[in-house]
């Protein structure tokens, strides 16, 4: 799997702050398989969210974009506006998910406005700014994200097959 990691953070676009929450996403990402082609930072800043998303998605520099930043309730937060902008189709559960598990850590996650999207053949999903929060996030998603990607792609394995696990025995 290819992956592309956008932060979305004013005073890291400035140099102001370091940005931690992209290359902790990297090194996660790594750590199982997964290569992170191109990783950047802009602003908060609506059109070049928009930009660089579409760009990425409609170039198929990668498999999965991640956003992390811009997912609160601050006036500059605009990252899941600008994804789902550019989305063709959205995934629900999966900003559920993670804010669901999120609650578990800390009550603010329900504060988390993150939204997952299909643009083509890219599956893009915001993450908090922090790492940890980032990291969290992904985490929790992260068992669904390859037969995301997969089906996606065009894959056709049956999505139920991957899972018998969690079915229920039939009582008859």
């Amino acid at each position: 799997m290819r992956a592309a990691v956008l932060t979305l953070s004013d005073k890291g676009s400035r140099g102001e702050r370091t940005d931690e929450s992209g290359p902790a996403l990297s090194a996660w990402l790594a750590e199982r398989g997964v290569r992170t082609l191109h990783a950047h930072v802009i602003p908060d800043d609506f059109e070049q969210i928009v930009t660089v998303l579409s760009d990425w998605a409609d170039r198929d520099v990668a498999d999965l974009i991640l956003t992390t930043g811009g997912t609160g309730v601050s006036p500059r937060d605009v990252t899941p506006e600008a994804t789902m902008q550019v989305a063709q189709r959205l995934i629900p559960g999966i900003g559920e998910l993670m804010r669901l598990k999120g609650q578990q850590q800390t009550p603010m996650a329900v504060l988390s406005r993150a939204v997952a999207a299909i643009r083509n053949q890219t599956l893009i999903i915001n993450l908090p700014g922090s790492p940890k929060g980032a990291l969290e996030n992904l985490a929790a998603v992260w068992p669904i994200v390859g037969h995301a990607v997969e089906k996606i792609r065009g894959g056709e394995d049956d999505c139920g097959g991957k899972f018998h696990h969690n079915r229920h025995p039939d009582p008859s």
